[in-house]
């Protein structure tokens, strides 16, 4: 009795502790939100905080965004109950900034101003392109929205102890979970309203110094236990998971072997590419880091934030690999996945037994945990700020400024259209997210990445580097790959027809695969090219003229 009584009073001090550290840092980051409002007076000082960042600052701010809820919690958990086929995430998330590099980074910030849209209209029609870049940044940062929601109400749940079939003030899991993807939408939807970019900015750098020091700190913990012995670490990861030697060999997720089905293996085989390419294309066409490279006042700042960012990223996606075998072997899969079924708790779950083992008890366990989940929470926060923030400025400055208004629109109607735009974005995503809880949030960022490589990609190149390319090219590039892209995950095994999928009870899915882009992505660059060529316009020097300021920087804003 007394040992019950002692784990209770425990669990109810973890609790506690818990939730006073998530409250401080909510408290923390409002702060710097409020202390932003105020230096926040025009367009540019909402959109692009002022260009006033520095290479090291825009390179912490950028790592903030793209090392999202799904890096931490997604990859950990992939990893943690597949093992080797989780590594696929890692070197895809990092590969990919090579490409935004290399491609787009400093062309893109040499000839823009606010957003994606900007470039594209540079030399073409102002409304059709405008309009569909719009509609495609909203569409990219509605999914990456709900990979960031999801992971948000499997924390919470975590942090407050509830599990199915418990329950916490009256409520049963389910409907805790769904109490704190509402709360994370309206304390999102206050950042960018209240803050814009400069806001969003400082959250997004104070949340990249907490992640990167929360994952050196559990990775170097998980190290110790095993001496800093790797083969130990892998071989104990092994025999936790069930799996045994497979479980340090590819196949376990992606590119499963069907014996005697030659034409599901063919499927499997072909999903793990259709990922693969989506992982690697797919930086390079996000709307909410594509808007990080006009905070910066150069181009040569902008390459030098880039390879901060690189640096930072790249650690980070190294120290994922010890925090998803670390869990497998310390929590093992069975606890894992009794937690939630997508793994996507298994990086704080590992947390709490780091701090059982280091710091000593069930309150150890606790201080670590909401050390760990309070950064992670952080990073929910700041993401889901960035992505409201790209759609929301998308819809003002492209849509409304651009199209509805023909240019005549004032900065600070723009601004307020860009705030109520953030409202109306955060209360789909919060809808969405609620029916795509069973899903892991690093895959949930997958499909974003394939939606954002079909849709956009085609365009942002062509318009860069193809002369011939017109009006008529760019809107059928965006919505060819956007439409193709979205349909064929609607009529997929992630939305119907499968145990994890949104709606398991109903089945409409005939497309096999669950990542699009091995067909979405070629089709978007198809369609870009025939709507060029069947469209007459052609325009030589306003072609000339984009090419000098992208690589020139002359007559950028």
């Amino acid at each position: 009795m007394n040992t019950v009584l002692a784990a209770e009073a425990g669990g109810s001090t973890a609790r506690n502790l818990t939730i006073t550290l998530f409250l401080v840092f909510v408290a923390i980051t409002l702060a710097i939100t409020i202390w932003a409002s105020r230096q926040t007076k025009t367009a540019t000082d909402f959109y692009a905080g002022g260009r006033s960042f520095s290479g090291f600052q825009n390179g912490m701010a950028i790592g903030g965004d793209y090392m999202s809820a799904a890096s931490f919690l997604g990859i950990a958990g992939i990893i943690a109950l597949y093992g080797y086929d989780g590594f696929l995430y890692s070197i895809g998330f990092l590969v990919a900034w090579l490409v935004a590099l290399l491609l787009v980074a400093e062309l893109l910030r040499n000839s823009g101003r606010y957003t994606m849209a900007d470039v594209l209209a540079f030399r073409m029609r102002q409304r059709p392109v405008r309009t569909a870049a719009a509609v495609s940044t909203i569409t990219v940062s509605i999914f990456y929205l709900l990979a960031q929601m999801v992971g948000a109400g499997a924390l919470v749940a975590l942090l407050l102890g509830i599990k199915p079939g418990t329950t916490f003030l009256g409520m049963d899991a389910d409907t805790a979970k769904v109490a704190t993807i509402i709360m994370v939408g309206a304390l999102m939807i206050i950042y960018v309203t209240v803050g814009g970019m400069k806001g969003t900015t400082y959250v997004q750098i104070v949340k990249a110094f907490l992640l990167m020091a929360g994952a050196i700190v559990m990775t170097l913990l998980v190290l110790a236990h095993y001496k800093f012995n790797l083969s130990t670490l892998l071989g104990d990861a092994a025999a936790a998971s069930g799996k045994g030697e497979n479980f340090l060999k590819p196949g376990q997720r992606y590119g499963v072997e069907v014996a005697g089905n030659a034409t599901q293996t063919f499927y499997n085989k072909m999903d793990l590419l259709s990922l693969g390419i989506a992982l690697v294309l797919g930086t390079a066409g996000l709307p909410h880091i594509l808007i990080r490279f006009y905070t910066v006042p150069t181009a040569k700042t902008a390459r030098k934030s880039v390879l901060w960012a690189i640096g930072i990223i790249g650690t980070f996606y190294l120290l994922t690999l010890a925090l998803g075998f670390g869990a497998a072997a310390m929590v093992g899969g069975t606890a894992i996945t009794a937690q939630d079924k997508a793994g996507n708790t298994a990086a704080p779950q590992l947390a709490e037994a780091l701090g059982i083992k280091f710091l000593g008890g069930d309150l150890g366990g606790a201080t670590l945990l909401a050390i760990i989940a309070a950064v992670a929470f952080a990073t929910i926060l700041a993401v889901v700020a960035g992505l409201t923030l790209a759609s929301s400025s998308s819809l003002a400055h492209d849509f409304y400024a651009n199209v509805v208004k023909n240019g005549q629109a004032s900065e600070r109607q723009e601004v307020n259209v860009a705030r109520i735009s953030a409202l109306v974005i955060g209360a789909i995503s919060i809808v969405l997210s609620i029916f795509a809880q069973s899903l892991n949030v690093a895959f949930l960022v997958a499909l974003a990445f394939a939606v954002a490589a079909s849709g956009n990609l085609p365009a942002i190149l062509y318009s860069l580097f193809w002369r011939r390319f017109n009006t008529s090219g760019a809107v059928w590039a965006i919505y060819g790959g956007l439409l193709s892209a979205v349909l064929l995950v609607f009529f997929s095994p992630v939305v119907s027809g499968a145990p994890t999928a949104m709606f398991p009870e109903h089945d409409w899915h005939w497309f096999p695969l669950s990542n699009p882009g091995i067909l979405s992505i070629p089709f978007g660059f198809l369609c870009g090219w025939i709507g060029t060529l069947i469209s007459k316009e052609h325009d030589e020097e306003k072609y000339a003229e984009l090419e000098v300021r992208a690589l020139t920087g002359a007559g950028a804003h």
